[in-house]
């Protein structure tokens, strides 16, 4: 592996930039399957069969299909994770990127490997063999991937909900600021879309399984009755030191409602909060953010808070766009994907928006549109009050 002193004729960035990144979801295993998907405008979601109360009905939901390497892991989600950070390493590097002394490993996650989980107890009974039972434990999937690239600095699982892969890389900048680390992968997999999960998510009113999803899931538009399930797995390397980046983290933010385990507390006043944090995290006033990439998940809550936000905070004037109906709400891999779509579309200069079907917010794009460049805000909301923005910009 090159050491230290082999990055000197590497571009420095004043901020963390993604130098690379990696994705599988409902698309496919790749991240040109993600960005293909996205510009098609049509969902990534299928009718699944074995949902609903009785385990006898279908469901749209965005599944990731079977992939991967087998040498790594039977588990379809360690699979998952470590081929996104395969991708994402592989990028960075034929963008310039050469590992300093220490890089760190961030795994944004909410509940884990659910599938290998469920089985362990209603398959197995309690009772597999320990090499078995140790690919069930968080720690396992971090150390297989550090035992491939031979990376030895910090490393750990960040938890805040759906915000969960947001405050992946708020940390990942807090430890390059502090010089805890060179560098960081951070990896945000989140493979619950499972019929008992989407039944809770049902019944709380804020998933939606009976409709395609850009007819149910409208964020800002008249008619949305919530979100439709997805999984992602999501990777990204962030340094300052890579030649062809694809855009900086300018800054973040993070506060909690300190509310309600699920409902957003009514006067916003956090998520107000968290938005000012994060731009004067960022160095960065109000009327520059060109585009919000929304959390967008089409719930009655989500979209009051949201638009609330964009008009005490941005003053109406950036374009909004989401792209939770197209690859659905990858729980704590969400903010992953959006994070994802919009350094992609720094570099190939389009905003990879998802089609609008019905009336709503006068900024909302319809569909992929130009992009002309400047700042954008990713606001990301999980239950338990955990709210986070993340600010990009050209590098």
């Amino acid at each position: 592996m090159p050491g230290p002193n082999e990055r000197t004729e590497q571009q420095y960035q004043d901020h963390m930039t993604i130098a690379g990144i990696g994705a599988v979801t409902a698309y496919g295993w790749g991240r040109e399957d993600l960005w293909r998907g996205l510009l098609s405008g049509k969902s990534a979601a299928g009718l699944q069969s074995g949902y609903g109360p009785g385990r006898d009905q279908n469901a749209w939901v965005s599944l990731i299909p079977e992939g991967g390497d087998p040498a790594v892991s039977t588990s379809r989600y360690a699979r998952a994770m470590h081929e996104s950070a395969r991708e994402a390493i592989a990028d960075a590097t034929e963008r310039g990127w050469r590992p300093g002394r220490t890089v760190g490993l961030l795994h944004a996650i909410v509940l884990g490997d659910v599938v290998n989980w469920r089985d362990f107890y209603t398959v197995d009974h309690g009772h597999r063999r320990s090499r078995d039972y140790l690919r069930l434990l968080p720690s396992t999937p971090i150390s297989v991937l550090l035992q491939e690239y031979g990376f030895h600095g910090p490393a750990m699982n960040v938890s805040a909900a759906c915000s969960s892969a947001n405050v992946a890389l708020i940390t990942a900048k807090l430890w390059l600021d502090a010089g805890v680390a060179d560098d960081v992968i951070c990896v945000a997999t989140d493979m619950s879309a499972t019929p008992d999960m989407l039944e809770h998510f049902v019944e709380l009113g804020a998933a939606v399984a009976d409709a395609d999803p850009l007819e149910a899931s409208r964020p800002f538009q008249e008619g949305s009755r919530g979100f439709s399930m997805g999984e992602a797995s999501v990777a990204f390397v962030l340094s300052r030191s890579v030649e062809r980046p694809y855009a900086a983290v300018l800054g973040g933010g993070m506060t909690n409602d300190a509310h309600h385990v699920i409902s957003v507390e009514p006067g916003h006043d956090q998520i107000f909060e968290c938005a000012r944090r994060a731009l004067a995290n960022a160095d960065v006033a109000p009327h520059e953010v060109r585009y919000f990439n929304a959390h967008g998940t089409g719930t009655k809550q989500c979209d009051a808070a949201e638009r609330d936000l964009l008009g005490r905070i941005f003053g109406d004037r950036p374009e909004v766009y989401a792209i939770k109906p197209l690859v659905g709400h990858c729980q704590g891999a969400s903010a992953a994907v959006e994070v994802a779509a919009a350094a992609l579309g720094y570099e190939r200069g389009i905003v990879p928006a998802a089609p609008t079907v019905a009336p709503g917010y006068a900024r909302l794009l319809d569909g992929p549109a130009k992009f002309d460049g400047g700042v954008t805000a990713k606001l990301s909301l999980g239950m338990g009050g955990h709210n986070s923005m993340v600010v990009l910009g050209p590098v």
